[in-house]
């Protein structure tokens, strides 16, 4: 559970980023700043690019393997102030988000939404306990 957090802390203290593979970083760069998120670096022309995350990043990279694109798939959690307003705001957007806000067991709210290259989004906030 969310409620009961463990201090003890392991030889791994965070993480710094997370990567993902895009095939058109131009439609994807879009994606992320319309969703409010800051570009750190490079852009919808560039092969690599960051965006600042809290004290971390979420990073696209190009994937220049070919066509069709790798297949891949993943779960970023990522978690907001407001989980509602992130839904309206991807609403607002012509977004299609997976899920409605829901309040889930684990003790969360939260709601999934596909990037353009179908990596999954939870965006997500603790319940008060």
């Amino acid at each position: 559970m969310l409620g009961s957090v463990d201090t003890k802390r392991g030889p791994v203290e965070s993480i710094s980023a997370i990567t993902l593979l895009t095939a058109d970083m131009g439609e994807a760069v879009a994606f992320y700043q319309t969703l409010g998120f800051e570009l750190s670096y490079g852009g919808e022309e560039a092969q690599f690019t960051s965006f600042r995350v809290g004290p971390g990043h979420l990073n696209l990279q190009l994937d220049t393997i070919g066509s069709p694109p790798r297949a891949v798939w993943g779960r970023v959690v990522l978690w907001v102030d407001d989980v509602d307003a992130m839904y309206a705001r991807a609403l607002a957007a012509g977004f299609d988000p997976q899920t409605s806000p829901a309040d889930a067991l684990w003790g969360e709210r939260y709601f999934h939404i596909h990037d353009p290259d179908g990596h999954e989004l939870s965006f997500a906030r603790p319940l008060a306990s």
